[in-house]
C-alpha cells in the first residue's frame, strides 16, 4: 500500500480493518510529488515484498507515484526508459500489477487517468509514463477521507480540480461527451470550493469536490487540458518546492484572461474561434452564477477567488522575472498546451506568467 507522510496515522481505522480482514499490508511512502527516485525505490521495495497488488490511499501524488510502481513493477527497465520527452518512452508492454485507487484529496482525478506525472529530477520536467494499462482497476471515492485535509491543501487541490474541468471545456478537443463532464465539474467545484476552505468538515461541500476532480479526470483523458498545465509541467520540474495544485491555481485567472482577449482578437476575422470564446463566456456564467456574464467577469471572479484563499505567487516558490521568456519557450511545446483552444505567442505565454509572478 502507498501512502501519504501521515496516512498511517491519518487511516489507522481504515487500515485495521483491512489487516483485520486478513490482508498482509507493505507500506510505501511517498512524500511529496513523487520523482524518478521514488518510483524506483518503490519499484524495488514491491518486488522485494512480493506484493500482488497496489493500493495508493492519498492524494494525487500518491496515487500518481503507486500507478507507476503498480506498472514499473513488472516491466524492466528505470522509470525514465517509460518517460516521454525526456526519457525513450518506451511503451508498458506486460500487464501491471492490479491497482487500486483511493483519493483523499479532490485535485488530479488520476484515479481515473491512464498516466502517471513524475518529475525527471536530473532534467527537471515534471513529464508522465502514459499507457491504458495503467488505468486503475477499481477508484474508491468517499468524501469523509478529505475531511481533516488542511485548508492550504484543500485550496490548491481544490482549484486544481477546477482548472481540470474549465481546461477540458474550452479545449480544442472538447466534444459532447467531456462537455457534460466538465460543466457539471465547474458548477461543483465552483459552488463549493469556499465552504470547503472555511469548513473541512462539511460533507456537503467535500462531496461536490470529490465528484468534480473524478470528472475533470475523465474530461482531461478525452479532452487534454491546456496553457494552465502546460504551464505548470515546467514549473513543477524547475522548482522543486512548487506544488502542481498552487501553480495552477495561481495561473488559472490569468490564462482564462489571456486566451479569452486573444480568441476575442482572432475571431474578428475568422469564425472558428468565436465558439472558443463562447465557451469562455459560458464558463463565466457557469461560475459567477450571472447570466450576463462576460469572459472577463469570470476571469475577475477567478482572481478573487485565488486571491480569498491565499494562494501563493510564482515567486514565493522562486520563479525569477528575468526566467520567465525561458519557462515560456519550454511551456509552448508541451502536450497540455496544444489541447488550448487558441496557440499563445511566446510574448502572449509572458504576460501569463508575468501576472501570476506577484
Amino acid at each position: 500500500m502507498v501512502l501519504g507522510r501521515t496516512g498511517r496515522l491519518r487511516y489507522a481505522q481504515l487500515l485495521k480493518i483491512l489487516v483485520d480482514g486478513g490482508l498482509d499490508l507493505h507500506f510505501f511512502t511517498i512524500e511529496k510529488e513523487p520523482g524518478t527516485i521514488d518510483i524506483s525505490a518503490g519499484v524495488s521495495f514491491a518486488r522485494n515484498a512480493g506484493v500482488q497488488a497496489v493500493v495508493g490511499l492519498g492524494g494525487g501524488s500518491v496515487i500518481d507515484g503507486a500507478k507507476a510502481i503498480a506498472a514499473l513493477a513488472t516491466n524492466p527497465g528505470p522509470p525514465l526508459d517509460y518517460m516521454e520527452g525526456v526519457g525513450k518512452g518506451l511503451p508498458i508492454k506486460v500487464q501491471p500489477l492490479p491497482f487500486i485507487a483511493i483519493p483523499t484529496t479532490a485535485g488530479t482525478g488520476s484515479e481515473v487517468t491512464k498516466n502517471s506525472v513524475i518529475t525527471a529530477e536530473e532534467q527537471s520536467r515534471k513529464v508522465s509514463i502514459r499507457s491504458p494499462m495503467m488505468l486503475p482497476l477499481v477508484a474508491i471515492l468517499d468524501p469523509v477521507l478529505a475531511v481533516g485535509t488542511p485548508p492550504h491543501i484543500t485550496a490548491c487541490t481544490g482549484l486544481d480540480c477546477l482548472t481540470q474541468c474549465i481546461e477540458p471545456y474550452v479545449s480544442c478537443n472538447a466534444n459532447p461527451f467531456t462537455d457534460g463532464l466538465s460543466r457539471e465539474g465547474i458548477v461543483r467545484a465552483a459552488r463549493s470550493i469556499r465552504t470547503a476552505y472555511l469548513d473541512g468538515s462539511n460533507l456537503d461541500a467535500r462531496e461536490d469536490l470529490t465528484i468534480a476532480a473524478t470528472l475533470g479526470g475523465l474530461a482531461l483523458a478525452n479532452a487534454k487540458l491546456g496553457a494552465v498545465h502546460g504551464f505548470a509541467g515546467c514549473i513543477g520540474g524547475m522548482y522543486p518546492t512548487a506544488s502542481h495544485g498552487a501553480v495552477c491555481a495561481a495561473l488559472l485567472p490569468h490564462a482564462f484572461r489571456m486566451n479569452a482577449k486573444v480568441l476575442a482578437e482572432k475571431a474578428k476575422n475568422d469564425s472558428k474561434y468565436q465558439k472558443f470564446l463562447l465557451r469562455h463566456q459560458e464558463v463565466a456564467r457557469l461560475i459567477t452564477e450571472n447570466d450576463a456574464a462576460t469572459a472577463e467577469d469570470g476571469a475577475d471572479w477567478l482572481e478573487d477567488l485565488v486571491r480569498q484563499l491565499n494562494i501563493p505567487s510564482l515567486a514565493s516558490f522562486g520563479v525569477k522575472r528575468e526566467e520567465l521568456h525561458e519557462i515560456a519557450k519550454q511551456s509552448a511545446g508541451t502536450s497540455s498546451m496544444q489541447g488550448n483552444p487558441v496557440q499563445l505567442s511566446t510574448p502572449y505565454l509572458e504576460q501569463i506568467l508575468h501576472a501570476a509572478l506577484t
